[in-house]
């Protein structure tokens, strides 16, 4: 003991430096003990962070890099970077980093645990918790495979070796993965309501503009729903620890199910429906309310451009009625696995009581859906008027080229149960599409003119007042449309309504192709038409119809509504094109997206990533991806590799060929 406390005094004890520079290139050493990260120069300590004020350790290359956490009264920054001679001695500073922070920190000797193997490599300390002061212990392998160590903010360690140990342990029935496909999708659900029930009304009661009645509809109809999931959540997450063995349900014999939760959520669901049934008023009132308000059309703009708000407000207000759909789909798909089990009988319940509830709010969900998504589109057009009127349906919008003149054009489509809009992308600061002009769709025809105009994939639209050739970007683009403008067309003299202006009674905005002025583009438009659709910062610049713009492509109502029933979340391993290692992310599929978290429990996503206009295949040979359960998602030069942690959720994914199939189940991956 007397020898032991001499050391502690002594302060370069045991310490080994690691040469290393700061940004400015001033000559450092580093160097790690009990207490933390220390800082020399020369045999000098200048600095010391303590384990409790290091949030995450990590290195890139060359440089080291140590997060630490916010401190006001701190004059550092949040990170700092240093520079050591290479990567490999980096990974080494690193891994002993994490080493001692495991063995200091321990309270009590961990056991030792029978090893199935004659040798090993490396040490059995592995970092479990954060550097808040909370107990960590040596773990074996609980995560997801990576090709390269992570210090992520949790602070585990994950390899390919530990990630194999886990999914031994995982148990392999299906049904467990369709429960924790509801545990995934549940958790960004309840993140989906607390958009509206916490953050948005967060931000209106900094203001007193909203109506009360506006205000009591969203409360008395959105309170209870969150609430019911809350307590929904927390059964569907123990049930899943039950099942993969974390607690004693052995002793009580319920583990292993999942459908009587369900059924003793969608009982307390069917109570609610008359709040259900009333979503869709919250989101006419609001809309109304809006148009009579400046200052809460303003705010409820700024909501949206925050990071939480990653979809468009009207969208979070329909994710109760959509839950209802995906509530559906997981109980079928557990009721034709489980016969016979113990579980069916529950499964079986719940499935006729949900399926009544959707059949009972369908017609509320198709109407509330099509008015979404017309007040959505009326953000991004501008020189429009009263576009979301009794009777009108959206059924497809994309990008045609347009014959004219000066040759063609590329323009953004509009078609509506009444008439076809075009448009071409402006340069206002919402990123909004200009409105050049519109075709009534009464007593319109058409036929296709590739032979008669030399152009491929074109077509003629003659309407009563003018005629206009357009061409698709491929030959199903090409047939998409011309069926659909059938269709509509068909519809419209069948009602014997005629069509509604859309445009603007402004005398600039009513400016015919003809008189000029309106179908020119600048250098500056076409230049930023052109511009990649990762470089936007607007919010408005990655909706649905600015990647249709950027990808050449279209979408129709019934793609939304296939989107909206197949959407899913859960962890993938990333993995760029370039880049060796694989990136564990949490990621949520949605309105032809992908969106990444850190984790489940972030609330906002760090980046996004449109699919429309994606191919999916699985990776060759060639391409050197020597890990299992790996697709491809390619764009020109765009590609990311994915993997998913089980067979059974790669093999849901394998079948998928074109993109906008691609773009409706493509969270067949996700787990």
């Amino acid at each position: 003991y007397q020898l032991l406390e001499m050391a502690r005094r002594l302060e370069m004890y045991g310490v080994r430096l690691h040469p290393a520079k700061d940004r400015e290139g001033t000559k450092l050493s580093l160097a790690v003990s009990h207490i933390g990260l220390l800082v020399f120069q020369g045999h000098t300590k200048i600095n010391a962070f303590n384990w409790s004020k290091v949030r995450k350790l990590s290195f890139k290359r060359k440089r080291f890099l140590i997060k630490l956490r916010p401190d006001l009264n701190s004059a550092y920054q949040d990170t700092l970077e240093f520079v050591m001679a290479s990567r490999d001695c980096c990974k080494i500073f690193w891994k002993i980093c994490v080493e001692y922070h495991a063995f200091f920190r321990l309270f009590e000797e961990p056991k030792p645990k029978a090893k199935a193997v004659l040798f090993t490599r490396g040490s059995s300390f592995r970092f479990s918790q954060s550097s808040n002061g909370h107990q960590p212990s040596p773990i074996n392998a609980h995560s997801s495979p990576l090709s390269s160590p992570l210090f992520t903010d949790a602070g585990y360690v994950r390899t390919d070796d530990e990630d194999e140990v886990r999914r031994k342990k995982c148990p392999t029935d299906k049904a467990y993965f369709i429960a924790k496909e509801l545990l995934t999708t549940e958790r960004t659900f309840q993140k989906d309501l607390a958009v509206i029930t916490v953050w948005f009304q967060a931000v209106l009661g900094k203001e007193d503009i909203l109506p009360d009645s506006v205000r009591t509809l969203i409360n008395t109809n959105y309170d209870p729903v969150y609430q019911l999931h809350q307590a929904f959540l927390k059964e569907v997450e123990q049930r899943l620890q039950q099942w993969e063995g974390r607690s004693n349900a052995h002793i009580k014999g319920d583990y292993q199910r999942v459908g009587d939760v369900m059924l003793k959520n969608i009982q307390g669901l069917k109570q609610l429906t008359s709040l259900l049934q009333r979503h869709g008023e919250v989101l006419v009132e609001l809309e109304r309310s809006c148009r009579a308000s400046q200052r809460l059309q303003e705010l409820c703009r700024e909501f949206e451009q925050q990071k939480v708000c990653y979809l468009s407000l009207n969208m979070f207000l329909l994710r109760p009625l959509h839950r209802l759909l995906h509530y559906k789909l997981i109980l079928e798909r557990l009721c034709k696995h489980y016969p016979p089990h113990q579980d069916f009988r529950d499964s079986r319940a719940a499935l006729a009581d949900i399926s009544e509830m959707v059949l009972q709010l369908q017609g509320t969900m198709m109407k509330m859906e099509n008015i979404q998504k017309l007040l959505e589109l009326k953000k991004d057009l501008t020189g429009i008027q009263d576009l979301a009127i009794p009777g009108r349906e959206f059924i497809r919008l994309g990008c045609l080229s347009k014959l004219s003149g000066k040759g063609l054009q590329q323009r953004m489509f509009f078609l509506f149960s009444d008439s076809l809009v075009y448009t071409s992308r402006g340069m206002t600061a919402d990123n909004q599409f200009k409105v050049h002009g519109q075709l009534p769709l009464y007593g319109m025809t058409i036929r296709e003119s590739e032979d008669e105009w030399g152009v491929p994939h074109s077509f003629t639209l003659f309407g009563q007042r003018q005629s206009v050739v357009v061409a698709a970007s491929c030959v199903s683009e090409m047939v998409k449309w011309m069926e659909d403008i059938r269709m509509a067309v068909v519809l419209v003299e069948q009602s014997n309504r005629p069509s509604t202006d859309l445009l603007s009674t402004s005398r600039s905005d009513r400016k015919s192709p003809e008189e000029g002025g309106v179908e020119a583009e600048s250098e500056e438009e076409l230049s930023a038409s052109r511009s990649s659709l990762e470089r936007q910062s607007a919010q408005r610049g990655n909706t649905t119809v600015h990647v249709c713009w950027h990808r050449n492509t279209s979408v129709s109502m019934v793609d939304f509504s296939v989107a909206v029933e197949n959407q899913l979340s859960g962890n993938l391993l990333r993995k760029f094109k370039n880049s060796n290692g694989w990136q564990k992310l949490w990621v949520v599929f949605t309105n032809f997206s992908l969106f990444f978290y850190k984790s489940h429990q972030d609330d906002y996503p760090l980046a996004s990533l449109p699919l429309l206009g994606y191919s999916l295949t699985v990776p060759a040979e060639t391409e050197n991806i020597q890990k299992d359960y790996v697709f491809k998602l390619h764009f020109k030069s765009h590609v990311y590799y994915f993997r998913s942690e089980s067979q059974y959720t790669f093999q849901r994914s394998v079948p998928l060929a074109t993109c906008l199939v691609l773009s409706s189940v493509v969270w067949c991956c996700l787990q």
